[in-house]
């Protein structure tokens, strides 16, 4: 073999060692985001199924006459806020999710409050369709927490992909950015209570 074949060579194999460890850290950190997605849509899904309940739930509510408006009106601009925003998650910023967060915490918020005030009123408590609204929110709420968790889960084993070295060295090339994570949300450390004790009366 001639001398100057070596260090071809050895170009060769570092530049094509170089080629695969680019196209694995790239083509791993494309399925790992393609799990985030998936998981964003499952979030989506029981967020969306939340607010179908919830118009339901303000239907029924409309038909105690006599039913606070102020009570009824906070969720549904809550509501409204919370099918307002849309988010990309290839794209999804820790601002972003803070401000969904946000915003779906206002809904939960306004959901209880609603629901509280429910108390007041036997003839809408008995009501069929509404209890069985309520069991369907105390669902979707475990669906929630349950797809929220999912989430993170899918997006924590994309972080240490692309911030782990030599890794972090591709991850600026290839335009691959850290994804926020669901924290509770302030003051919610739970989901919204939407069981109430039917046994206790009016006073």
């Amino acid at each position: 073999m001639k001398k100057w074949l070596i260090p071809v060579i050895i170009i060769v194999v570092i530049v094509f060692g170089f080629y695969r460890w680019g196209v694995n850290f790239n083509n791993t950190a494309v399925k790992l985001n393609e799990n985030i997605s998936e998981s964003w849509g499952n979030v989506e899904t029981a967020y969306q199924r939340r607010s179908d309940l919830i118009g339901n739930l303000v239907n029924t509510v409309k038909g105690a006459a006599d039913f606070e408006k102020s009570t009824l009106t906070a969720v549904i601009e809550a509501r409204a806020k919370a099918t307002s925003i849309n988010i990309d998650p290839s794209k999804v910023t820790p601002q972003q999710l803070a401000n969904f967060n946000k915003v779906q915490g206002g809904l939960s918020g306004a959901l209880k409050s609603l629901l509280v005030t429910v108390e007041r009123y036997p003839d809408l408590k008995a009501n069929q369709n509404f209890l069985k609204l309520q069991d369907e929110l105390t669902s979707t709420e475990n669906q929630i927490l349950t797809a929220r968790t999912r989430f993170n889960e899918a997006t924590k084993p994309y972080n240490n992909h692309i911030k782990t070295f030599p890794n972090t060295l591709l991850a600026g090339l290839f335009h691959f950015e850290s994804k926020p994570y669901f924290n509770a949300e302030a003051g919610a450390e739970k989901a919204p209570d939407v069981k109430f004790d039917f046994n206790k009366k009016k006073n």
